[in-house]
């Protein structure tokens, strides 16, 4: 808040603008902040608010400051790219190659990992078509598929691979084999889905 509002008094400024986005409807604002103890600037721990990510943002749009018109403008942009995308979803696929390219993967890697989607796309409509529905039926549906793959649940897998972050996708930080393998254990099971559907 210091840095993007050049407030004087930034307490001052962020207490005045949580009751000013409250006013303009923003409700669950104050839900969506907590107060974790974070250093200060005299060394000490003390309260401070923080939420999520979409929170901060919001915020930001907020801010009639020139250092936050970068973040709007970025926001403006992305916003723009996901409207071009529900038009054609072929850019989305377009744009995740492109990002994977500038975080540095190889080409073959990133082909194998935009055919790996395409798979779970794929088991993910026939489990749908099947009734489920809840976010955790499909993790322990794919629990499953990842223990007879690996021995070991996605779960267990970041554990192993050192990956501690929730944002840390497992499947972006697998090799080759492992993305061959990953993609052969979910389309075995949607083909096996979709005999026994048959046979009934």
């Amino acid at each position: 808040m210091e840095i993007l509002s050049e407030a004087y008094n930034a307490r001052r400024y962020w207490s005045d603008l949580k009751r000013k986005l409250k006013k303009e409807g923003f409700d669950e604002l104050y839900e969506k902040i907590v107060q974790l103890k974070m250093e200060a600037k005299d060394g000490k721990l003390r309260e401070t608010d923080a939420t999520d990510a979409t929170t901060l943002l919001r915020i930001i749009q907020s801010i009639p400051s020139p250092k936050a018109e970068p973040f709007k403008r970025w926001l403006a942009q992305v916003g723009n790219e996901r409207l071009e995308e529900i038009e054609n979803p072929e850019l989305a696929t377009q744009r995740a190659r492109e990002t994977y390219k500038m975080k540095g993967y190889r080409d073959d890697w990133i082909e194998k990992r935009m055919r790996g989607i395409a798979v779970r796309d794929e088991l993910t409509d026939e489990w749908k078509k099947r009734g489920v529905k809840e976010q955790k039926d499909y993790s322990i549906l794919t629990a499953e598929i990842s223990r007879a793959t690996f021995g070991m649940t996605p779960s267990e897998y970041k554990k192993y691979k050192e990956l501690y972050r929730p944002i840390d996708n497992l499947r972006d930080h697998m090799t080759d084999l492992e993305l061959i393998f990953t993609m052969l254990g979910e389309a075995s099971t949607t083909e096996i889905s979709r005999r026994r559907d048959a046979v009934l």
